[in-house]
């Protein structure tokens, strides 16, 4: 990891704080079992893979709480370069724009900056994360029967923010040294959508031609 690449991850340029798992839960053991699946160099592919007896809401669950973190972590390290007048549209290229949409200011699909968009959708899936009636963390507490459709709205919401930073800012990525990084984060969160179906095929069209040179 280069100078400029460690500095910028030391001071966890996050929006906000990370959403920790707590010790002893199932859910933190499950977060200890990914994590030890990717520092032993197992394949990504295999990686995402569900372990056996382990439930699918669980997993899920602990994979989208760490992609808003690694995601939230990767977009704060080119934020300085991604401004209102930079990216006065939240866009993926000429053909691909973004409009945010919510229960509450937002009621129609709305143009906004990038920016402007990147901190909305990082409160949103905060808000979700940390909602115990979507997330639940107590041990035995169902999840809810919407919860995989929040998650694939989060994981695809997510996928627009690698969408933004490739199309727009891989320059500033590897500027910082920090390409190779951003290329394994991509392509775990790439195999573990594909693994679960969680994305649309249409909402990984922008990348799909970097994709498959790089995941196939």
């Amino acid at each position: 990891m280069s100078m400029a690449l460690k500095q910028v991850f030391n001071k966890d340029r996050t929006f906000r704080p990370k959403r920790k798992f707590e010790p002893g839960t199932q859910r933190f053991e499950l977060h200890k079992k990914a994590q030890a699946s990717l520092n032993a160099g197992l394949d990504l592919k295999q990686a995402v893979q569900l372990p056996h007896g382990e439930d699918l809401n669980d997993w899920v669950a602990v994979h989208v709480v760490d992609f808003f973190n690694r995601i939230n972590l990767i977009y704060g390290t080119i934020s300085d370069s991604c401004t209102d007048q930079t990216c006065p549209v939240m866009s993926g290229g000429p053909k691909y724009e973004y409009r945010w949409q919510d229960e509450h200011k937002y009621k129609r699909p709305t143009a906004l900056s990038a920016p402007k968009y990147m901190s909305l959708l990082m409160d949103w899936i905060e808000v979700q994360i940390n909602n115990e009636n979507i997330f639940p963390t107590n041990v035995g507490t169902p999840f809810p029967k919407s919860f995989m459709q929040v998650a694939k709205k989060i994981l695809s919401r997510l996928f627009r923010v690698f969408v933004h930073v490739y199309i727009h800012h891989f320059d500033r990525v590897t500027q910082m040294g920090a390409e190779a990084h951003v290329n394994t984060c991509y392509k775990h969160f790439f195999y573990f959508v594909t693994e679960f179906n969680l994305t649309d095929q249409k909402e990984l069209e922008p990348l799909k031609e970097m994709t498959s040179r790089m995941c196939h």
